[in-house]
């Protein structure tokens, strides 16, 4: 099923009205070994636990059995870690004041790396916050971004 753009954006579709609907968040998916192993990340606001993880597995497998022609051999799903990834403008607004690490696609001032504390979202703008400047982004040039989270002793 998974052999091009279209066909992915319906499973990735399919899969974040299955987790709404069970009050998660998709955060990424994942799809390798030639389309056999499909990730799933989720993320609700009070953290997951391997409870969810199940829940969520199980549910998904039921909806892909029922509602997809999906030829996978493994599902995991498991939480987005304390270094998940930042897609949306929702995700940047959400952890705005936390550390991030952010990839360009084009560079911007002949650098493409930035790590800093993400300052919130202007329309289709993200703003960080690094080694005192103000950075903005369009989401858009965003290549990869994470959280970066800063361990104190």
């Amino acid at each position: 099923m998974l052999g091009n753009q279209s066909e992915m954006e319906k499973l990735e579709t399919l899969i974040e009205k299955t987790l709404q609907q069970l009050g998660y968040e998709l955060v990424d998916l994942e799809i390798s070994n030639r389309g056999k192993l499909l990730r799933v990340y989720i993320d609700k606001p009070d953290s997951v636990s391997i409870d969810d993880c199940t829940l969520v597995s199980n549910h998904l497998g039921y909806v892909f059995t029922v509602e997809q022609d999906l030829d996978y051999d493994r599902l995991e799903v498991s939480s987005p870690g304390m270094n998940r990834v930042l897609k949306k403008l929702a995700d940047f607004e959400r952890f705005k004041g936390e550390r991030a690490s952010v990839k360009l696609r084009m560079p911007l001032n002949a650098r493409k790396n930035f790590l800093g504390t993400i300052d919130g979202t202007v329309k289709d703008t993200v703003l960080l916050m690094c080694e005192g400047e103000l950075y903005r982004f369009a989401l858009s040039n965003i290549d990869k971004a994470r959280l970066s989270p800063e361990f104190k002793r």
